[in-house]
């Protein structure tokens, strides 16, 4: 199985789904987590897998809250939403203008007109901020 990249407050767009997926692998490192007992027995040791890997298991840990307060703010959570990065929106809203069609990639005027931080803010209007791990992101 292949496995997926770390998920980071630091990306400018995150897919929900990417975030579900991690999080399955990680919980999966987690819960295949043993340790050896005198016998030969092999028992589950989650807490011994947090100790040994506390990066991802601080991983995990940001990654289940933010599906876990984002998820209610996104119908389509389990079929793919974007979350975007604050710092990162504005730029985001240029490049959703000129994917739908409304200004013309490349052009100057009017384009080197509009207030993109105006836009940006309302178009937030349309979008929930979340938190993740101390970052707020945006979701529709």
């Amino acid at each position: 199985m292949a496995r997926t990249d770390e998920i980071t407050n630091s990306q400018e767009i995150i897919d929900s789904r990417d975030v579900i997926a991690r999080i399955e692998e990680l919980q999966a490192d987690r819960d295949n987590c043993v340790s050896g007992a005198p016998d030969g027995t092999e028992t589950p040791d989650p807490e011994g897998w947090a100790e040994n890997f506390p990066d991802e298991a601080a991983e995990l840990a940001a990654l289940e809250s933010l599906a876990e307060e984002a998820s209610g703010y996104a119908a389509d959570w389990q079929h793919g939403e974007a979350l975007i990065r604050d710092s990162y929106f504005k730029e985001y809203a240029e490049q959703l203008a000129e994917d739908c069609g409304m200004i013309q990639a490349g052009a100057t005027w009017p384009n080197n007109c509009i207030d993109w931080d105006e836009a940006a803010r309302q178009l937030q209007q349309d979008y929930t901020e979340v938190d993740f791990d101390g970052v707020a992101y945006w979701i529709r």
